[in-house]
Order: structure tokens, then C-alpha cells, then sequence
């Protein structure tokens, strides 16, 4: 994938080399994020070829979990992030109804570990800038005993993988390769 980076993408290039070979997250936690944050960017021969190294690189549960959290909320951030914004706007009537929304996953996570879910969904929640999301998965971390360091790393991957999918995917419109 960093080979098929453009030069006027240099910077990313280099960036999604650093995140991949020095995290401070478990390989789980970082491939979990990687595939989370590649499914929630533009689709493009960029996020299938990291989505298909997550798979090589993640358990079963794992890999499921991580697409379980990008699909939750995809939803999610679009819901929160509007309630959120119809709030700012003066329509504080949307807060106290119930989002009505299954959203099961969360509790059972696939299978995997509350912290690592939890940081696939903070991932994801960054890629589609809704703020309450991040907030509430943010504190969840924090009780799980997760470091900022390690939230910031997730932040990082939010950021790199996203610009990088991105990228790809308006080459891949612009050459038509």
C-alpha cells in the first residue's frame, strides 16, 4: 500500500510506516484499529489490502469484532453526531428520546476485550467526527485502565489510515486504475 502512494503523498507514506512498526498498542489492538478505521474510509484497493493484512494479523473474534465496531458505528455517529448537532442548534427536545437503536454489540463485543473494542469504536468515531462518541468511548478506556499514550496512538491510526484509504481511493477515481 505505501508503494502505491502518490509522492504528493509522501508524508503519509511515511507516517503509516511509523504507526505499523513502533505502537505502543498490542498487535491486536493495533490491527483491530486498522481494519476498524480501513473499513470506515472510502473503499478502494487501499482499505481491501489493509483489511486483508488485518485478517492474516488478527484472530477470528478479533477481525470480527473490529468490523463489528466500524458497522455499529457507522450508525452511531451519524444518530450522536446529529443529536448532538440539533442540540447546538437550539433543539435540546431531540436529548431525553431514546435512540431506539439495537446496538448489542457493544456488550458483547464479539468476544474480545472491553479496551480493545472500545478502541476500534473511538477509532472509528474519529474517521466519522462525531464528538459524542468520542467522548463516551473515550471515558470507557480510561475505566479500562487504557493510557492516553495509547488513545493518542488510536487517534494516530484514525488519522494516517483514513489519509491514506482517502488518497488511494481519488487516485483510483482520477486514473481510473
Amino acid at each position: 500500500m505505501k508503494e502505491a502512494l502518490p509522492e504528493y503523498a509522501r508524508d503519509i507514506k511515511l507516517n503509516l510506516g511509523g504507526l505499523i512498526n513502533a505502537s505502543p498498542l498490542s498487535e491486536q489492538q493495533l490491527w483491530g484499529a486498522v481494519v476498524a478505521v480501513a473499513l470506515a474510509s472510502p473503499a478502494g484497493e487501499g482499505s481491501a489490502e489493509l483489511v486483508e493484512e488485518g485478517r492474516r494479523r488478527l484472530s477470528d473474534a478479533a477481525f470480527a469484532g473490529a468490523k463489528a465496531a466500524a458497522a455499529v458505528m457507522a450508525m452511531n455517529n451519524i444518530y450522536y453526531r446529529a443529536k448532538h448537532l440539533l442540540a447546538d442548534a437550539g433543539a435540546g427536545e431531540y436529548a431525553d428520546i431514546p435512540a431506539r437503536l439495537r446496538m448489542n454489540v457493544i456488550a458483547t463485543r464479539q468476544g474480545v476485550e472491553k479496551a480493545d473494542f472500545e478502541l476500534w469504536c473511538v477509532v472509528v468515531s474519529a474517521v466519522n467526527g462525531c464528538g459524542s462518541c468520542l467522548a463516551a468511548h473515550e471515558r470507557e478506556l480510561r475505566s479500562a485502565g487504557m493510557s492516553t499514550t495509547q488513545i493518542h496512538e488510536g487517534l494516530r491510526i484514525a488519522a494516517v489510515v483514513h489519509a491514506a484509504c482517502a488518497t488511494l481511493a481519488s487516485e483510483e477515481a482520477l486514473t481510473g486504475v
